[in-house]
């Protein structure tokens, strides 16, 4: 049974976090992808080692809150001490340039406004 965040007590969030409300990296939004590099070592916090179970493909941050029950931020937290444990890598999706306008990519653009700021 999945519990939902607003279930869980304010003094067990600031458990699994530390105590911590702030220090989540920036760069960790909801659809950041995060890929377990280990898996869970024996005594690590119970939160961690289910993130790396989960994140043996890539898994976005909202998936992880979605599937441990908890707030994005406190996830983002934890995904944060795995990241600088280097037990799970990080990184934003990229997309893939519209069919509709397949000239519209950051590069192309960049050159049209260069082109443009010449004239």
């Amino acid at each position: 049974m999945i519990r939902s965040h607003r279930d869980e007590s304010p003094d067990r969030l600031h458990v699994i976090t530390g105590g911590r409300s702030a220090g989540a990296d920036d760069a960790l939004d909801a659809v950041t992808l995060v890929v377990a590099e280990n898996a869970p070592a024996p005594g690590m916090q119970s939160e961690h080692a289910a993130i790396l179970r989960l994140c043996q493909s890539p898994t976005a941050v909202v998936e992880v809150a979605a599937h441990l029950g908890l707030p994005v931020t406190v996830v983002r937290i934890l995904l944060t001490d795995l990241i600088d444990t280097g037990q799970v890598t990080a990184r934003h999706p990229v997309s893939a340039p519209s069919q509709a306008h397949p000239f519209a990519s950051p590069d192309v653009l960049e050159k049209v406004l260069v082109a443009l700021h010449n004239l």
